[in-house]
C-alpha cells in the first residue's frame, strides 16, 4: 500500500479579483481612471482593467460601492507577504526567564539568583520570579511573600513590577519586566 496523502484545503484568496466582485456597481481608483476614482458597472469596470492586461481587484468590500484597483494582482499579493513578513520581523520577541525560589532560600542563593535576573532583564528578557511551596512548606506563604518583595525592591533599578506576588496553586508568583531604554 502506497503512503497515504494528507488532504491540505485549498486557501482562499483575501481578496475577490475580476469576476469573483459581486456588487453591481464598484468605485475604481487608480492610475486608469480619469479624475483618480469613479463609480462605474462592474463588467464595465472589469473591461477596462482587461484592457490594459491587468485585474481588478476589490481592496474594501465594505465601502458603498465596494472600492476596487485596477492592478496585477500577483504584484500585489506579492507586496503584501513581503509586508506582513516585514511587520512580523520588526515585532518584538518577548522572552521570559524564569528564576526559582524555595521559601526558606539563604542569602546567598538569594544573590546570585537576583545577579542572573539583573543580566536577564539588561538583555531585555522579562523575569518570572516564583517561590515553589513543597509539602508543608506551604505554611511559610509569608517567607515566600517577603522573598518576592526584597526581591522585586533590589531589581527596580533595572525592571518594574508587572505582577505583584500572587499564589497560583503551590507557587507565588512576580512579574519584572526591563526598563525602557535599559538595553
Amino acid at each position: 500500500m502506497r503512503g497515504k496523502r494528507t488532504y491540505t484545503p485549498r486557501q482562499e484568496e483575501p481578496y475577490r479579483v475580476n469576476s469573483k466582485i459581486r456588487a453591481r456597481e464598484v468605485r475604481v481608483v487608480g492610475d486608469f481612471v480619469e479624475g483618480g476614482n469613479a463609480v462605474m458597472a462592474t463588467d464595465k469596470a472589469i473591461a477596462l482593467a482587461q484592457e490594459n492586461g491587468l485585474d481588478l481587484v476589490e481592496i474594501s468590500p465594505s465601502a458603498a460601492p465596494p472600492v476596487c484597483k485596477v492592478i496585477d494582482y500577483a504584484k500585489f499579493k506579492y507586496e503584501q507577504k513581503k509586508k506582513q513578513k516585514e511587520i512580523k520581523s520588526n515585532a518584538a520577541k518577548t522572552v521570559v526567564k524564569e528564576i526559582r525560589f524555595g521559601p526558606n532560600t539563604d542569602d546567598h542563593d538569594f544573590d546570585f539568583k537576583l545577579k542572573h535576573a539583573i543580566n536577564f532583564l539588561k538583555d531585555g528578557a522579562k523575569v518570572k520570579a516564583y517561590v515553589h511551596f513543597v509539602g508543608r512548606t506551604i505554611v511559610f506563604k509569608e517567607r515566600g511573600e517577603m522573598l518576592l518583595l526584597k526581591f522585586a525592591q533590589a531589581l527596580e533599578d533595572y525592571g518594574q513590577v508587572e505582577q505583584l506576588p500572587k499564589m497560583e496553586g503551590k507557587r507565588m508568583n512576580i512579574f519584572v519586566s526591563p526598563k525602557a531604554g535599559k538595553k
